[in-house]
C-alpha cells in the first residue's frame, strides 16, 4: 500500500494519500476524484534539531504523532 502525492484538479490543493488495492482514490477535501500524481522527491531523515523540531510542528498540524519517540508519544497520548 503505496502513499502517493497528489493535486486535486477541481480545488488544486496537495496531499498525500495511501492508496489500496483497486481503490479510487479521492480528495479528502471536495471528494473529487479527478487527480494528478506528482513526483516527490525523497527526504533525508532529520538531523539536526531544528529540522526535527520542523518536522514535528508540520505532523502536529497534519495530525500525526510519526516524528515523534515512543516516549514522546505516550506522554502526549499517542499511540
Amino acid at each position: 500500500m503505496p502513499i502517493y502525492d497528489y493535486q486535486c484538479k477541481s480545488c488544486d490543493r496537495r496531499f498525500e494519500l495511501l492508496v489500496r488495492g483497486s481503490s479510487i482514490p479521492q480528495c479528502p477535501h471536495c471528494a473529487s476524484t479527478e487527480l494528478a500524481k506528482c513526483v516527490t522527491a525523497p527526504a533525508a531523515p532529520a538531523r539536526s534539531k531544528a529540522l526535527i523540531a520542523t518536522a514535528r510542528r508540520q505532523a502536529q498540524h497534519e495530525g500525526h504523532f510519526s516524528h515523534y519517540s515512543r516516549a514522546e508519544k505516550k506522554r502526549l497520548g499517542g499511540k
